[in-house]
């Protein structure tokens, strides 16, 4: 009887382990709060957050990512990465992204952006640093806010990989 105790014990001491590995290094799951990402995704829907790829490859143009927006590691804001290290970012009085001049050829905002705000002026991301945005951009806390600004590679969790709930919206994110 003591040994099945113990067996069972030491079961459990390793699924406990396994979980805190996996959320830790691995995935975790993430809940929209808002609607900044909105058509791409909606409020209260739940991500799988993939912690492991950005180890081994830096996040590209377009990304969802999970990101703190300052050190408060308790709040998570889900924004798509718009601009990379040692890119120039500028948005013009009709809404339209430059990155190093050029115009940026991107359909995932939801509308024209009436706000440039921190990027009326064209901003330098330094080697760490990304230009990150919601794609409901007229209602969306992101880099053009001076409270959140560019966002220190640090604070990148993760890459949003699929919506797990609702299931109707299940699968991977476009």
């Amino acid at each position: 009887m003591k040994k099945e105790i113990l067996s069972w014990i030491g079961c459990f001491a390793i699924a406990i382990l396994a979980a805190l590995f996996i959320v830790t290094f691995v995935g975790q799951r993430v809940q929209v709060d808002g609607h900044s990402m909105e058509d791409t995704l909606q409020d209260r829907d739940n991500l799988i957050c993939d912690k492991l790829s950005y180890r081994f490859s830096d996040p590209e143009r377009f990304d969802i990512v999970v990101i703190y927006p300052d050190e408060q590691k308790d709040k998570r804001w889900i924004k798509r990465i718009i601009g990379l290290p040692g890119e120039t970012v500028r948005i013009d009085e009709e809404g339209n992204i430059y990155i190093n001049g050029e115009i940026l050829d991107e359909h995932y905002g939801k509308e024209v952006i009436q706000d440039p705000g921190l990027a009326a002026q064209e901003i330098t991301l330094g080697e760490d640093e990304y230009w990150c945005m919601g794609d409901n951009r007229n209602h969306s806390t992101d880099s053009r806010d001076i409270r959140v600004g560019v966002i220190d590679e640090r604070y990148v969790l993760g890459r949003a990989l699929f919506v797990v709930l609702p299931f109707r919206d299940f699968g991977g994110i476009k």
